[in-house]
């Protein structure tokens, strides 16, 4: 399966860029997306890929992004959309929505909708870098994406992931037919620099702890194997995964088919696509 294009959204450090490490020495064609130009540069040039530049919390920089994408690649057969983070107070991006959301969810879906006929046309993998915070923390209302009525880091970043994994198994429930395998995963709890900026216990608890926690390379592990195996055969499209096995321990809202269409559709209206 060498020799693949893999697109990896927050590859600039961290399990992104652990991912693309392990993928690149396999002979895939890896491109280096990240926000930072100079660790996203860092990281393309050490394993000499291509890489672009996009901050998610500005949803222009993901349409220049897809645009790039389409001009430069004929063929994508793996999406990682892995960006995202923990963030602190309650803000609003340039486009007017709460950041957690934007970030870890807008962005990914504007940028695979837009990348959606290439993506079809090549029978792509797409993977979403959730996480356990949707059980822990995640309770979405459409009526209030942005937690208006209810913000904390935790809560809003647990909603964001939850989304993340209704994203995956609506994107499998509408284009499964025409070749797209979507899924979700859950990376373990590693030491990388996402609650960086958050105010939430988190970044304590990373501080405090991170000796302690997974490798980069081990988070990883479940991206980079899910993106060198068969859907199907190997893993069930639209299912959430952690430590490459199925994870049925969810938040009872990722199992809400119309909630996911809802979201959707949602979604699409916000960034301005076709649903």
């Amino acid at each position: 399966m060498s020799g693949r294009t893999i697109i990896i959204t927050g590859a600039s450090d961290g399990i992104g860029a652990a991912a693309a490490r392990a993928l690149s020495a396999r002979g895939d064609t890896v491109v280096v997306v990240g926000r930072s130009p100079q660790k996203t540069a860092a990281v393309a040039d050490e394993l000499g890929v291509d890489h672009l530049i996009a901050d998610f919390s500005r949803l222009d920089d993901v349409r220049a992004l897809a645009a790039a994408l389409l001009e430069r690649y004929p063929r994508i057969d793996v999406l990682a959309n892995n960006a995202g983070g923990i963030m602190g107070d309650r803000e609003l991006t340039v486009d007017g929505f709460e950041k957690t959301f934007q970030v870890n969810h807008l962005a990914p879906f504007l940028l695979t909708s837009l990348l959606s006929e290439r993506l079809v046309s090549s029978r792509a993998t797409v993977i979403a870098t959730a996480s356990v915070a949707n059980r822990l923390y995640g309770n979405l209302d459409l009526d209030d994406l942005g937690n208006e009525r209810a913000y904390s880091p935790n809560k809003a970043y647990g909603d964001a992931k939850l989304a993340n994994i209704l994203f995956a198994r609506e994107l499998d429930r509408r284009f499964g037919d025409s070749g797209i395998a979507s899924v979700s995963f859950h990376p373990g709890v590693v030491r990388t620099g996402f609650a960086t900026e958050s105010t939430s216990p988190m970044r304590f608890f990373y501080n405090a702890f991170g000796f302690f926690l997974l490798r980069p390379a081990k988070g990883a592990d479940t991206l980079v194997w899910l993106a060198t195996t068969t859907p199907g055969t190997d893993w069930k499209a639209g299912g959430f995964y952690t430590k490459r096995k199925l994870d049925f321990t969810t938040n009872p809202q990722a199992d809400d088919a119309a909630l996911a269409s809802a979201l959707w559709e949602r979604s699409a209206a916000l960034v301005g696509v076709p649903a």
